[in-house]
């Protein structure tokens, strides 16, 4: 039965790639203003599972739904996300040479047609908004800056806050602190606790240290299905876990 409560339901997804099984009946429910931490080793379907969630893979059975209403299986990948459901991929794709303000103010919700862009419908944007979502990321200081001369980190940020910009009710990050120094990484653990705050959010990542600062739920997939689930002290001290992840 549906939880009627969840943002994100997942229920029996497989997904099968020339008779691979990525994902093997995967079971998984998000409830709203939850910030969700998937680990698992490569091909364990971590990915197959965002492309499910995004429209870009269709599932060969399996239920995918979405604030309880929308099937995401009958959708394309834009109408998943015009229903608010954002993703950010490992490898940061900002605008590298606008500015950090205009990435931004490149990324913000509303029209997105080559028309509007060219002739300034994105000009309507206010600096105070534009402000306020550099600021909730650590580079207001920065606004002015081309986004090609930032560090890896703060590229990774100014992807999340292009993100944050559409107004998602469902952020979908995809290890988001590889290639960070460790200051990077704690600062991005704080970011994403206060991102959690107002918004839903899957962050997938291999680094346990951290996921570990993040404190939330941990689900450890396996094989394309969830092999354990619970706190980060449960989850890296399942033996089944120890096994196949944590102690290669």
């Amino acid at each position: 039965m549906r939880d009627t409560n969840s943002v994100l339901y997942l229920d029996g997804v497989t997904v099968s790639f020339d008779g691979f099984r990525a994902l093997n009946a995967l079971s998984l429910y998000l409830e709203p203003g939850e910030m969700r931490a998937i680990i698992g080793p490569n091909g364990a379907g971590k990915t197959t599972m965002m492309d499910v969630i995004t429209g870009k893979t269709k599932p060969d059975m399996g239920e995918v739904v979405f604030a309880d209403s929308h099937d995401l299986t009958e959708l394309g990948e834009t109408q998943i996300a015009e229903l608010g459901i954002g993703r950010k991929f490992q490898k940061p794709t900002v605008f590298e040479s606008h500015t950090v303000a205009d990435n931004i103010r490149l990324a913000l919700a509303g029209e997105r047609t080559s028309w509007s862009a060219l002739f300034g419908g994105r000009d309507q944007i206010s600096d105070t908004d534009i402000d306020a979502t550099l600021d909730r990321v650590r580079l207001l200081s920065l606004r002015s800056r081309t986004a090609g001369d930032l560090s890896h980190g703060q590229k990774q940020w100014l992807e999340i806050a292009m993100l944050l910009a559409q107004d998602p009710k469902l952020l979908l990050v995809d290890e988001p602190v590889a290639g960070m120094t460790d200051s990077e990484t704690e600062e991005t653990a704080r970011l994403l606790r206060d991102i959690a705050q107002t918004h839903s959010v899957v962050v997938v990542e291999h680094d346990m240290a951290f996921v570990r600062a993040l404190d939330v739920k941990v689900t450890c997939l396996h094989e394309g299905a969830v092999l354990a689930e619970g706190s980060i002290d449960a989850v890296s001290n399942n033996q089944r876990v120890i096994e196949v992840y944590l102690g290669r």
